[in-house]
């Protein structure tokens, strides 16, 4: 646990002191923001909309649900936002260890390959969550538009958080493959946009297709999140994505830890 540890304070310091995390954090701020604002807009004129009809036929006007009009679809909208910028957290994870030659440090460290595979990972989920913590400013602000459900914003972090760990694990396992953060990263956001475009194919074909296309997208499993439903499925589906991704990675950087010994 220590040897973890140690792998995973050595990987924050690296994010911390790192230029290019800040850019991803500063990209996905920006984004994130955009998005909030036009979905600002438009709850703004639903809720005109709603008391200028009230008004018309002297009614009270309807409660408009914030966390279904507001929150549901800026979570659903930093999910997306995560799949173009996780591969800029994940790709120097281990190509620039190959590219500096530190992985063969490692490889002749008491450190195992789990221990590195799991520390590495962690520093990566840990600053994913902190840019989801900064997310917190947007969603605070929408209680002063309403009276937001708080169980569907928690269930909707973990969701996200769960989402981000298969982008992670995915990214950790293109890193591993190869000593060039642009590899990396282009092999991590290409294999990502393929499973979120299943999601999409499964309006297009039969509905026994359409749900086997469903199941295997991270993006479709974290609707329920955002609802305030823990549906144990689909935990099972982010531990097993997060766990199959993660022990490939573990196998790539055996692999080359026994072509190194030769």
């Amino acid at each position: 646990m220590r040897n973890l540890l140690a792998i995973l304070e050595r990987e924050l310091k690296s994010y911390f002191l790192s230029p290019v995390a800040y850019v991803v954090l500063g990209f996905f701020l920006v984004a994130t923001g955009l998005f909030y604002y036009n979905i600002i807009n438009w709850f703004d004129r639903m809720s005109m909309q709603s008391m200028m009809m009230a008004q018309q036929y002297r009614q009270m006007p309807q409660p408009i649900n914030v966390n279904m009009m507001a929150i549901r679809p800026l979570f659903h909208n930093i999910a997306i936002i995560g799949l173009f910028l996780v591969p800029g957290i994940t790709m120097r994870l281990f190509a620039e260890e190959k590219r500096q030659g530190t992985m063969e440090l490692l490889a002749t460290s008491p450190l195992s390959n789990w221990q590195i595979t799991l520390g590495k990972f962690a520093a990566a989920l840990v600053f994913y969550l902190v840019m989801l913590l900064a997310t917190g400013v947007f969603v605070g602000l929408l209680f002063f538009f309403g009276n937001p459900e708080v169980m569907p914003i928690l269930t909707g972090y973990l969701g996200l958080l769960l989402v981000g760990g298969c982008f992670i694990s995915l990214g950790l396992l293109f890193s591993a493959f190869t000593e060039n953060q642009i590899i990396a990263f282009v092999g991590a956001f290409a294999v990502n946009l393929a499973i979120l475009s299943l999601g999409w194919l499964a309006n297009f074909v039969g509905p026994n297709l359409a749900a086997f296309f469903s199941s295997l997208s991270p993006i479709e499993h974290f609707d329920d999140f955002a609802k305030g439903i823990v549906d144990t499925k689909h935990l099972i589906y982010y531990i097993s994505f997060m766990f199959g991704a993660i022990f490939l990675t573990y196998v790539t950087v055996e692999s080359g830890r026994w072509r190194g010994a030769r």
